[in-house]
C-alpha cells in the first residue's frame, strides 16, 4: 500500500523537524516544497508532500498516516 501525506507549517523550525520526523520514519519527499501566505494569521505557512511504502497492509479510512 502506498501512503500520502502533506504536511504542513509554519515557516519556521517546526516545520523541518516535522519534515525530518517523517523522514526518519521512512517516508520520502514527493514533490516541490510549497510556500504561500496565510491571510489568516498573516503568516508565511510551509508545505511538503510525502509518500510511504507499506507492505502487508490494506488502506482503510481509519489508518493514521502519522503513526505509520
Amino acid at each position: 500500500m502506498k501512503l500520502y501525506r502533506f504536511l504542513t507549517g509554519p515557516d519556521d523550525a517546526s516545520f523541518c523537524h516535522k519534515v525530518t520526523a517523517a523522514l526518519n520514519k521512512g517516508w520520502e519527499l514527493a514533490g516541490s516544497p510549497t510556500y504561500a501566505f496565510n491571510a489568516a494569521t498573516g503568516a508565511m505557512q510551509c508545505g511538503q508532500a510525502v509518500v510511504k511504502e507499506v507492505d502487508g497492509r490494506e488502506y482503510s479510512p481509519d489508518l493514521k498516516l502519522g503513526e505509520q
